[in-house]
């Protein structure tokens, strides 16, 4: 007897009711296991006892809006891969969003194609992510006065915890954990966003930027992660 594949569970947190039912219909016919709910308190309840393997998230909610959920989850250490669903125009929400720690974001109206694409570039990113993290040997190191735990996702600056968010955190490992190596964007946003990334490459100077201002003496003139003109960036050697 075969045996039966295990359903991608998802978790849609959207109050309008409409827009929900369509997303549900939609992806319970293409064999996702579906939750939802249409409130921000009761989806914080949820999404701190109960895993899922992507998060469908409306920013304008009753209750807790979708910023301030994206933010309660990541500080809590959940991972999960976060859509925040924006109105077309409101372009401060998506960048806010995924400053917040969001993967990615569609914008109203969008088509079920459009989502269902960035949904499984979203979980095929999530597991290259996770079994990369499984074969990496080097779990713990200090680099710079930077010491980075890769299993507690922790970072330190002279024994004090500096909060990173879930994409920091993988952008500081990579570029640290080879010192003197040089990136491109286009190889970064690979690494780190995967392939089938819908942005574009400044995304990696955004993130660079929150980095430095986090690990830098002056970010204005950066010693640790520096800018290799016309191609990318690398980690400082010692």
């Amino acid at each position: 007897m075969l045996k039966e594949s295990k359903k991608t569970n998802v978790y849609i947190v959207e109050d309008d009711k409409n827009i929900r039912e369509a997303l549900r219909y939609n992806l319970i016919a293409q064999g996702f296991n579906v939750e939802f709910t249409g409130d921000g308190i009761s989806a914080i309840e949820t999404l701190l006892n109960k895993t899922f393997d992507i998060i469908l998230l409306d920013l304008m909610l009753p209750g807790i809006d979708g910023l301030e959920i994206c933010k309660r989850l990541r500080s809590e250490h959940v991972d999960t891969p976060i859509i925040i669903l924006t109105a077309k125009d409101n372009e401060i929400d998506k960048i806010v969003g995924l400053e917040l720690g969001a993967d990615d974001y569609v914008s109203k109206p969008f088509s079920m194609p459009e989502l269902l694409a960035r949904i499984n570039a979203n979980l095929r990113r999530n597991l290259i992510k996770l079994e990369k993290t499984k074969s990496i040997t080097r779990k713990q190191f200090t680099h710079l006065d930077t010491f980075i735990d890769l299993d507690k996702r922790i970072v330190k600056i002279n024994d004090k915890n500096i909060f990173f968010r879930p994409k920091e955190f993988d952008l500081l490992y990579k570029l640290m954990s080879n010192p003197g190596k040089v990136f491109t964007r286009e190889k970064l946003i690979e690494e780190i966003w995967g392939f089938q990334y819908f942005g574009d490459t400044r995304t990696v100077d955004v993130h660079v930027r929150w980095i430095r201002e986090k690990i830098e003496l002056d970010s204005e003139r950066p010693q640790k992660i520096l800018t290799v003109r016309g191609f990318g960036y690398k980690s400082k050697l010692e």
